[in-house]
C-alpha cells in the first residue's frame, strides 16, 4: 500500500485535509450521478455539473480576500460547518419526500450548488495553508506538495467509489456521510504558525482581485502556468461531466461502475504522485511536468476514442496519472511564484481562471447529445495539447524565476518581478 510520510506536527492538518477532500469528492461525483439515475436525463446531468461549478467561481472570487483578511483556518472552519448543516438538513428532507420526484431533484441540485460554493471556500483556505507549509520547507517544497496531493488523490480514489456505494443505499445516507466528514474536518483545523501576523489591512474584494490580477500579469511564469492549467482543466472537466453518460448510457453499465472507474484512476494517480517526488529530485520540475502533460494529453485523446468500458478505464487511469504528476509540479511552482503577502488574492484570481472550464464543460454536456461527446473530447484533447506545448515552452523560458533556493523565509524573491501596484498591506 502506498504511503506518504507525514511529520507529526502535520498529522492533524493532514487529517483535516483528508476529511475535507473526501467530503468534496464524494459529493462532486455522486450528485450528477444521482440526477442521471433518478431522471435518466443527460441534459439535467450536465446542468447539475454546471450548477455545482458556477457557485464555486463565486467562492474563488471572494475566498482569497477573505483568507487574507480573516485567516485561512477561520474561513475553513466556518465553511466546513456550513456545509455540514446544509448536508444534514438535505438528508432529513430527502428522508420524507419521494425518492425520484421533482422535489428531491431540486433538493439535490440545491445541495450541489450551495455545497460547491462552500467546498471551494474550504479549498482556497486549504491551499493557502499548504502554500505556507511549502514555503517553510524551502527546497523540499515539492515533497510537502506531494504529501498534500497524495491526500487529495487518495480522496479521489475513495470518493467516487464511496459515493456510488452510498447511492446504492440511498441519497440520505450519502449526504449524512458528507455532513459527518465536514464536521470532522472543522474539528481538526489548526491555525498556521503565522496566525498572529494576519494581514491588518482591510481591503475590498475588488481591490484584492485587482492585486491578484496584476501579480499574475507581473510574473510571466505564473501566467504560462495558468494557461496550461486552463486547457488541462477544460479537457478533464468535459471527461468528468460526461463520465456518467458515457458509462451508463453509451456502455450500458451501472452507477457503481462509474465510481469504480474513477476510484481505480485515483489509485493510479496516487502511484504517479508518489513516483513524481523522486523523479523531481533526480530530473527537476520542468522535465517531470512536461512528461506528465504529454501523458495527460495523449490519454485524453485516447479516451475520446475508447470503444468499451475496459479501454475507457485504462485511458482514464493514464489521464489521471499524467494529471497527478502535473499537479505536483504546477502546485509547487505556484507556491514558489506567488508572493506570500498577496497569496490569497492571487490564488483566487488564478483559480477563477483555471476553473472557468468546469461550468463551461457542464453547459456543453447539457446541450450536446450523447453521440456528440466523443467529438467534443477530441476537440478538447487537441486544444489541450497545443496549450500545454505553449505553456511549457514559456515555463522553460522563465525557469530562472522558479529555481529552487536553499532558504525559504523570503516568500517574494527579488528575481520575481512583482509590480509595485500589486503590493498588499504587509503583516502587522
Amino acid at each position: 500500500m502506498l504511503s506518504f510520510a507525514v511529520p507529526a506536527p502535520m498529522a492533524r492538518s493532514s487529517l483535516m485535509r483528508a476529511s475535507d477532500a473526501l467530503a468534496n469528492q464524494t459529493a462532486t461525483y455522486a450528485i450528477p450521478l444521482l440526477i442521471l439515475v433518478t431522471t435518466r436525463s443527460t441534459a439535467l446531468t450536465g446542468a447539475a455539473f454546471l450548477l455545482e461549478w458556477l457557485p464555486r467561481l463565486m467562492a474563488f472570487t471572494i475566498g482569497g480576500p477573505l483568507v487574507d483578511r480573516f485567516r485561512a483556518d477561520r474561513v475553513f472552519r466556518t465553511a466546513a460547518l456550513a456545509r455540514m448543516l446544509l448536508c444534514a438538513t438535505a438528508a432529513c428532507a430527502l428522508a420524507v419526500v419521494p425518492a425520484a420526484g421533482t422535489v428531491a431533484t431540486v433538493i439535490v441540485m440545491t445541495v450541489g450548488a450551495a455545497g460547491g460554493l462552500l467546498s471551494q471556500a474550504c479549498f482556497v483556505a486549504v491551499e493557502t495553508l499548504g502554500a505556507h507549509a511549502s514555503r517553510a520547507a524551502g527546497t523540499d517544497a515539492h515533497r510537502v506538495q506531494s504529501v498534500q496531493i497524495g491526500i487529495d488523490q487518495s480522496a479521489l480514489l475513495a470518493g467516487p467509489l464511496l459515493g456510488g456505494l452510498l447511492l446504492a443505499v440511498g441519497p440520505t445516507l450519502m449526504l449524512t456521510v458528507v455532513a459527518a466528514l465536514s464536521a470532522a474536518a472543522a474539528s481538526t483545523i489548526t491555525a498556521p504558525p503565522s496566525a498572529d501576523s494576519a494581514a491588518s489591512g482591510v481591503r475590498a474584494v475588488a481591490a484584492s482581485l485587482r492585486t491578484g490580477w496584476r501579480t499574475v500579469r507581473g510574473i510571466p511564469a505564473l501566467a504560462w502556468l495558468v494557461t496550461g492549467l486552463f486547457a488541462s482543466n477544460l479537457a478533464l472537466a468535459v471527461i468528468q461531466a460526461s463520465a456518467p453518460i458515457t458509462v451508463i448510457t453509451s456502455y450500458g453499465h451501472s452507477s457503481i461502475a462509474v465510481g469504480t472507474v474513477w476510484s481505480a484512476a485515483g489509485l493510479v494517480s496516487l502511484a504517479a504522485v508518489a513516483a513524481c517526488r523522486r523523479a523531481i529530485d533526480h530530473f527537476g520540475l520542468w522535465p517531470v511536468g512536461a512528461a506528465g502533460a504529454a501523458t495527460a494529453c495523449a490519454a485524453c485523446l485516447a479516451t475520446a476514442l475508447a470503444p468499451n468500458l475496459g479501454v475507457y478505464a485504462v485511458t482514464i487511469g493514464a489521464l489521471m496519472a499524467g494529471e497527478g504528476a502535473l499537479t505536483v509540479v504546477l502546485r509547487t511552482l505556484r507556491a514558489r511564484l506567488i508572493p506570500a503577502a498577496v497569496f490569497g488574492s492571487t490564488l483566487s484570481v488564478t483559480i477563477v481562471l483555471i476553473v472557468v472550464p468546469m461550468p463551461v464543460a457542464g453547459a456543453l454536456v447539457a446541450v450536446l447529445p450523447a453521440s456528440a461527446l466523443p467529438g467534443l473530447l477530441l476537440t478538447c484533447a487537441v486544444l489541450q495539447g497545443l496549450a500545454m506545448a505553449l505553456a511549457f515552452r514559456g515555463l522553460w523560458h522563465h525557469r530562472a524565476s522558479y529555481a529552487p533556493r536553499p532558504t525559504a523565509p523570503n516568500p517574494a524573491p527579488a528575481s520575481i518581478p512583482v509590480p509595485s501596484e500589486a503590493d498588499a498591506p504587509r503583516a502587522a
